[in-house]
């Protein structure tokens, strides 16, 4: 445990080094290479094919420091597409597409998971840049080219990333078939839940923090704000509630771990996202409402990420109906 405490922690470092915290939103295209560049497209990978077989708790911790400074870059589709592909025992020259994948090539995958357009694939992030979309339905997991696929992008109130309709052409090339093909798909959308909940957790924290110091500066009856008890206690109660979301991702962020359980995790972070984005709104007063501040960018995500990879309330009834059943 202390190894991989200390692990995770060096990938924290390195994440904050390479992507400052008052740097926001930094370019996609910039953010990508950098990433690519630093090897986190290698991150999942067993090290038989070439990667540094980091688990759960290792991708969940960088995602939580994209989240942190609000990544325009699609890393949490695109780790959760690289583990399906290594899975993925009926794809012709897999050694070749992990390759591709780990030096920078891009294969999207679906946030929606509510199956409402058959033959279209909703809240596909970055389908512009990608080459392929991951593609999967009963028995079946197979890649789409982007090249013979419809495009439409989709208007959203958050400026930090871009979703797209995608309906893919005939060609497709097979990744999995049957059982395999089911086991893909349940452990891809649980690492797309990990990763969403961890980008919330990050954005949480940052808010959090870029609060605290606000309240710090800002002088009122000639004392900083910091200084009201009923301001200390609002922050400290956001504190608390995001490093208890925090414990429970960690928890959960293991391979075995129920879906169930990772849904209702996942609603959680989302939740307490979207809570301390509201607060730190509130606490800014005047200044907080308005474009120029980076108040809104994150409560705009924390809206977007309430409703990727399941929203509240399906996730939470699923996890309800999971322990009834058993």
């Amino acid at each position: 445990m202390g190894g991989m405490s200390i692990e995770l922690s060096e990938l924290r470092d390195a994440a904050q080094k390479a992507f400052p915290a008052d740097h926001l939103a930094p370019p996609r295209d910039t953010a990508w290479g950098a990433m690519a560049k630093m090897g986190w497209l290698m991150l999942p990978l067993s090290e038989d094919a070439g990667g540094l077989g980091l688990g759960r708790a290792a991708l969940a911790t960088i995602h939580a420091e994209m989240g942190r400074m609000l990544s325009r870059a699609p890393l949490v589709p695109a780790l959760g597409v690289l583990r399906a592909l290594e899975s993925g025992e009926a794809l012709a020259d897999r050694s070749q597409w992990l390759e591709r994948l780990a030096t920078g090539e891009y294969i999207a995958a679906s946030l929606d998971f509510t199956d409402a357009s058959p033959g279209t694939l909703r809240a596909v992030p970055d389908a512009d840049m990608a080459s392929h979309v991951l593609v999967t339905g009963p028995g079946l997991v197979a890649l789409a080219p982007t090249a013979d696929a419809t495009l439409v992008e989709t208007r959203l109130w958050d400026d930090t990333r871009r979703l797209f309709d995608v309906t893919p052409g005939a060609s497709l090339t097979v990744v999995a078939r049957g059982a395999g093909a089911e086991a893909i798909t349940a452990r891809l959308r649980e690492d797309l839940m990990l990763g969403i909940a961890a980008d919330a957790l990050g954005g949480a924290g940052a808010v959090l923090a870029m609060t605290v110091d606000y309240l710090r500066t800002r002088r009122q009856f000639e004392r900083p704000l910091a200084m009201f008890q009923a301001l200390k206690h609002r922050c400290a109660d956001l504190k608390t509630q995001i490093e208890a979301a925090e414990a429970l991702l960690l928890a959960r962020a293991v391979e075995g771990a129920r879906a169930q359980d990772i849904g209702a995790m996942k609603a959680l972070a989302c939740e307490t996202f979207r809570f301390t984005a509201e607060e730190a709104i509130q606490l800014h007063g005047g200044i907080g409402l308005t474009q120029e501040h980076a108040c809104h960018r994150f409560m705009k995500r924390a809206e977007l990420n309430c409703w990727l990879a399941g929203s509240a309330d399906a996730l939470n009834e699923a996890a309800g109906r999971a322990e009834l059943a058993g």
